[in-house]
């Protein structure tokens, strides 16, 4: 997947890909950031870069692979011959075996593209020795090699490991980014991703953890402001809490929480509009009528004190709370 395919990070992309065209890219690297943003992806990229035989340039101008040439193909494969991918073995660790045949292949010349590549996945996995066994190539990387460790937790590497690659901080992805990944590579409806992409946390690897569950939890969190919006009564507020507890368990914790927490999202968005500001940072960009709407019923300081109830009950519910009487009571905050 060449780098114009990947979502997100696209300063960081455009940077190392210019640095790598130039041949100024430090040969030892650590790709560090959040589980399902893209790393391994990006490595990948990186790779059929340095060996395309047809490199373009992307629209937003900085080089990249064509990801159609046999080199590129084969690298999305992981088939060729000059790109290795290590993972963890099933017992969730890469061992020194795994390793040493990484420093062995890299000592060689490449044998059908222009550069090798070791990518590392999970790279905290890497076992002690086997770190220790790294260290050396990674200081000194044969001349047409390269290592990518790639990383959600870089400080369980030795200090050692660190110290010898420069690290490339990925961050989390726009909801809207990870929307639009999960319509074109995962067959999502546009409703579904936007409602999986809301609790991703900017992860696409989250997001698709998520279930129709999470559809369901928009709409009853939806259900629940516009039901107390712009009403006082007792009565009409506990019919409202019912979208957060009738539809489900009542004693469904996770249900419950799931459906708070987008509660939350959409209060957060409805702050978004209130103060203004960048419309792109809308987790719930698709449901923009319904928030304009509830404009009319919440000014800035009712939203931030509907934010902080949500942020109250999600706590009481960690301290086994009711959940029968947490919906109710936030139904009367909000």
């Amino acid at each position: 997947m060449p780098f114009q395919q990947i979502a997100g990070h696209r300063r960081l992309l455009q940077l190392m890909a210019a640095a790598a065209v130039r041949g100024s890219l430090p040969p030892s690297l650590i790709f560090a950031g959040p589980d399902g943003v893209g790393k391994r992806m990006a490595a990948v990229a990186l790779a059929q870069l340095v060996n395309c035989a047809s490199p373009v340039t992307g629209a937003d101008g900085a080089p990249d692979a064509c990801g159609a040439c046999a080199s590129c193909r084969r690298i999305a494969r992981q088939v060729h011959a000059d790109v290795l991918i290590i993972e963890p073995q099933e017992s969730g660790s890469i061992k020194i075996e795994q390793i040493r045949e990484a420093i062995d292949r890299a000592a060689y010349r490449p044998f059908e593209g222009r550069r090798r590549v070791v990518i590392i996945d999970e790279a905290d996995a890497i076992v002690e020795p086997a770190q220790n066994a790294l260290l050396k190539t990674l200081e000194e990387p044969p001349p047409a090699s390269a290592f990518v460790l790639v990383t959600a937790r870089p400080d369980l590497l030795l200090a050692t490991v660190r110290s010898r690659c420069q690290r490339l901080r990925f961050g989390r992805l726009s909801p809207a980014d990870v929307a639009r990944v999960l319509m074109r590579d995962h067959e999502y409806t546009e409703t579904d991703a936007h409602a999986a992409a809301s609790l991703s946390d900017g992860s696409v690897g989250r997001a698709l953890e998520a279930t129709e569950a999470v559809v369901e939890a928009r709409e009853a969190a939806e259900s629940l402001l516009e039901g107390v919006a712009g009403t006082a009564d007792p009565r009409r507020r506990l019919d409202a809490a019912k979208s957060l507890s009738g539809a489900a368990r009542l004693s469904d914790r996770d249900e419950l929480a799931r459906r708070l927490r987008m509660v939350s999202s959409l209060l957060r968005d409805l702050g978004i509009l209130l103060s203004r500001a960048d419309e792109r940072l809308l987790a719930n960009a698709d449901r923009k009528p319904l928030l304009e709407r509830l404009q009319r019923s919440f000014d800035g300081d009712r939203a931030l004190r509907a934010f902080a109830a949500v942020d109250r009950a999600l706590s009481a519910l960690d301290r086994n709370a009711s959940p029968k009487i947490v919906a109710d009571w936030v139904a009367f905050q909000i």
